[in-house]
């Protein structure tokens, strides 16, 4: 693994909003130590894995709390196995009230000088251990979230995260590129990259302990670290803010992977017990933009060019998008292109 340098603790500046924008200017992140209270943290882990235990991705009989992984369960963003558990744990109540949480969002009050919106898209990210293949790639936020470049991610693991574990790694000073590199088909979350061959500097993170936040803007390169471990589930918060009036994607007010088998906030919202934040953003004079397809499409169509020369990878890709939905034009494009893979390897 790339030699990694220690994250720049901010926690003596919390109270000095000047400092604070002048580190992000400079650095590109700012990262506190217990930020956020553990024993919530602690709380909401138990919630979110019982639910994975559920769902059968923890080893039966084992405590939640210890997010011991049925291996054989491994999947990943774009599996259909994924997203069913996943939007299980999405529909938690308190999954979506961690986002709003004062702590976080006083911090990026603080950040930007103005008031924030807490994302309604709230994501959460799951690691199988033994899968590093499918680790996050290195990438800008941009392209995935997109709206505006002062849209801030707020990273946080949900319980203790040391590197093995494979926490998030931050290209210091990369945001100062000032504009969208060119991303590439990867596999891992998002399945876009930027070539690290383009990039230089040092990475910078960390042992991650629960309550422990990293903040960064959108054009910030970074990446996950992969998942070492033998048998543990990676579980964080990979949540994003604004000020309330720069413009936002229509997508982020919809929710995660919703593309992927059509939750609507009526799905999510079924078995809540409080109406508090049930479209809490809807009462805002947002400026709302379309969705920019252009970087997943330029990925996919990178995919099958790629699957074309028998890129195992790019191959894996294509046959998620078909298993997701098979009648879809992405699917029917990459079951030809599949179809012409499985001719030629039998000449």
């Amino acid at each position: 693994m790339t030699a990694l340098k220690e994250l720049r603790v901010s926690n003596d500046a919390m109270n000095d909003p000047e400092e604070l924008r002048h580190r992000i200017s400079e650095e590109g992140y700012v990262f506190f130590k217990k930020l956020q209270d553990p024993d919530k943290l602690w709380a909401l882990r138990r919630e979110m894995l019982t639910t994975m235990q559920e769902g059968g991705w923890l080893v039966a009989g084992t405590d939640p709390m210890d997010g011991i992984a049925d291996i054989s369960t491994q999947c990943t963003e774009g599996d259909p196995e994924y997203t069913n558990v996943y939007h299980e744990v999405y529909k938690l109540e308190a999954f979506h009230r961690s986002g709003h949480w004062h702590e976080v969002v006083d911090m990026v009050g603080r950040i930007v000088g103005r008031e924030v919106l807490p994302h309604p898209q709230k994501i959460a990210r799951l690691w199988f251990p033994k899968y590093t293949a499918h680790t996050t790639p290195i990438h800008q936020d941009f392209v995935h979230f997109q709206g505006n470049f002062q849209t801030y991610t707020c990273w946080a693991p949900i319980g203790d995260c040391p590197i093995e574990l494979g926490g998030l790694a931050v290209l210091p000073g990369s945001h100062k590129v000032n504009k969208v590199m060119e991303h590439h088909f990867s596999l891992g979350a998002g399945s876009l990259c930027v070539r690290e061959d383009e990039l230089s500097g040092e990475w910078h993170s960390t042992n991650y302990e629960v309550g422990d936040t990293l903040i960064f803007p959108a054009l910030t390169i970074h990446k996950a670290l992969p998942n070492l471990t033998e048998d543990r589930l990676r579980v964080s918060l990979d949540n994003r803010y604004q000020a309330v009036d720069d413009p936002i994607a229509e997508h982020m007010l919809e929710p995660h992977l919703n593309l992927f088998n059509s939750l609507t906030w009526e799905h999510v919202y079924h078995n809540w017990e409080s109406d508090e934040l049930k479209y809490y953003w809807k009462n805002r004079d947002l400026t709302v933009l379309p969705r920019d397809f252009s970087y997943g499409n330029k990925g996919f169509e990178e995919a099958l060019e790629l699957a074309k020369d028998g890129d195992e990878r790019a191959i894996l890709h294509l046959n998620r998008a078909v298993k997701r939905d098979a009648t879809t034009e992405l699917a029917q494009r990459a079951v030809a292109v599949l179809q012409e893979v499985e001719v030629g390897a039998a000449d």
